[in-house]
């Protein structure tokens, strides 16, 4: 289970293909599985209607041109400590893409009893 997450947290964004592999399986669901299996704070997998990067190749989904390999954006947050940690992981999975790193400030927004009972 993951630790608690401190007010001071950095933010891990990782930018790749829709289409990306590793090991067999899809190089987001790969990274998102191994930042579970660290026990980081928590992971949202991102899809881009549009985008390109470095090539400066267009995917977009559009109907007309339907893109194969639409921007996918994973998003990880937890200390700097297991961020860190986390790092070379991408080291051995990443053949391409890019990863951009920030310091946040989490807010975790929980409903109290109060705010869970039904009001008709």
């Amino acid at each position: 289970m993951p630790a608690e997450l401190p007010i001071d947290s950095m933010l891990l964004r990782i930018f790749i293909g829709e289409g990306d592999v590793h090991a067999g399986k899809l190089l987001y669901e790969y990274i998102v599985l191994k930042a579970r299996e660290k026990g980081l704070a928590g992971a949202t997998v991102l899809r881009g209607p549009m985008g390109y990067g470095k090539s400066s190749r267009l995917h977009t989904s559009t109907i007309l041109r339907l893109s194969m390999d639409l921007p996918i954006i994973i998003e990880i947050i937890d200390s700097q400590d297991k961020i860190e940690q986390f790092l070379p992981i991408l080291d051995d999975v990443l053949q391409g893409g890019l990863v951009t790193l920030e310091k946040v400030r989490a807010i975790i927004y929980r409903s109290s009893a109060k705010n869970q009972q039904m009001v008709y």
